[in-house]
Parts: structure tokens; C-alpha cells; sequence
């Protein structure tokens, strides 16, 4: 199941996000992802720099997926933003970020949390699927798309 409706909620996709940098990125995701979850912005960024001091979690061709176990999450929630323009987010590629897909968990989601960033790995390695969010205009349209992948599929 390539269908993201588990993870994402219609608050939780970013359309023409403007940001300058991948510090700041990090700001506005945790700032969404604490509306969503209720948990404070600042240790989700804090979880999102420390993990990105392991590598970077962008993996190419304008694409990257910050995640990390926060404490008081009971599931895996995700989120969506399209930048308005990429930023430098030291890709493996070295290509600038125009696609972030956030993916918190909780501490004890060992294998949950690897399915989940498998999912969504997956779906944003889709050249045609990425093709069609780089299109997307609206929350409601990249909204549609990341949670009716199975319907794409079907026809």
C-alpha cells in the first residue's frame, strides 16, 4: 500500500512554501508538525538537526524525507511541503530541495517508523508521481495525489 492517508492529514501538505534555507525549512515543518501534534516546534527541529548531522536525509533529484522519533507521538505523522523555490540541503546529488516530506515517529516505532519512510521513500522515487506534485498547484491537489496514489495505479 503506497497510500499515505495513515500518515497525512489535509492541515499537513505545504503548497509554495517560501523559505531561504534548510534551517529555516526546518522551522516552518516543526512549526506545522507542532499544529498537527501538539508537540513544541523547537524539539522537533532540534530531532530534524540532530539526525541531519548523521547525513543528509535529501536523496536526490530535488527530493528529501527529515524524519525522527519524537517522545509523546502514539503514531506516525507526516509532512508535506513543496518549496516555492529549492534550497541547498547537501543532497547526495548536490541538487537543491523542492520536495520535503517530514515523517515523525514514535520512540518504540522501530519497524513502523522503517515501513513508513519506506512508503514514502517509494512514492517520491516515482519520477512520474514526483512530476505530478511538482505540477500540483494547491495544498488540496498535492493532498489528493499523496493519499490516492492506489487510484493512480487502478486506472
Amino acid at each position: 500500500m503506497d497510500d499515505l492517508m495513515d500518515i497525512l492529514t489535509p492541515e499537513a501538505v505545504l503548497a509554495g512554501v517560501t523559505v531561504p534555507n534548510k534551517k529555516t525549512l526546518f522551522q516552518q515543518l516543526g512549526a506545522a508538525a507542532q499544529r498537527i501534534t501538539g508537540i513544541e516546534a523547537r524539539l522537533i527541529v532540534d530531532r530534524l538537526v540532530e539526525r541531519e548531522r548523521l547525513g543528509s536525509t535529501g536523496f536526490g533529484e530535488g527530493v528529501a524525507i527529515p524524519h525522527g522519533k519524537i517522545e509523546g507521538l502514539t503514531q506516525v505523522v507526516g509532512v508535506f511541503a513543496k518549496l516555492a523555490t529549492p534550497v541547498d540541503f547537501q543532497s547526495i546529488d548536490d541538487m537543491p530541495v523542492d520536495l520535503v516530506f517530514l515523517l515523525l515517529s514514535p520512540p518504540d516505532s522501530g519497524v513502523e517508523h522503517l515501513k513508513a519512510l519506506a512508503r514514502v521513500s517509494r512514492r517520491l522515487r516515482d519520477r512520474p508521481f514526483v512530476a505530478k506534485l511538482r505540477g500540483a498547484g494547491s495544498n488540496d491537489a498535492l493532498y489528493a495525489l499523496l493519499t490516492h496514489a492506489d487510484a493512480r495505479d487502478a486506472a
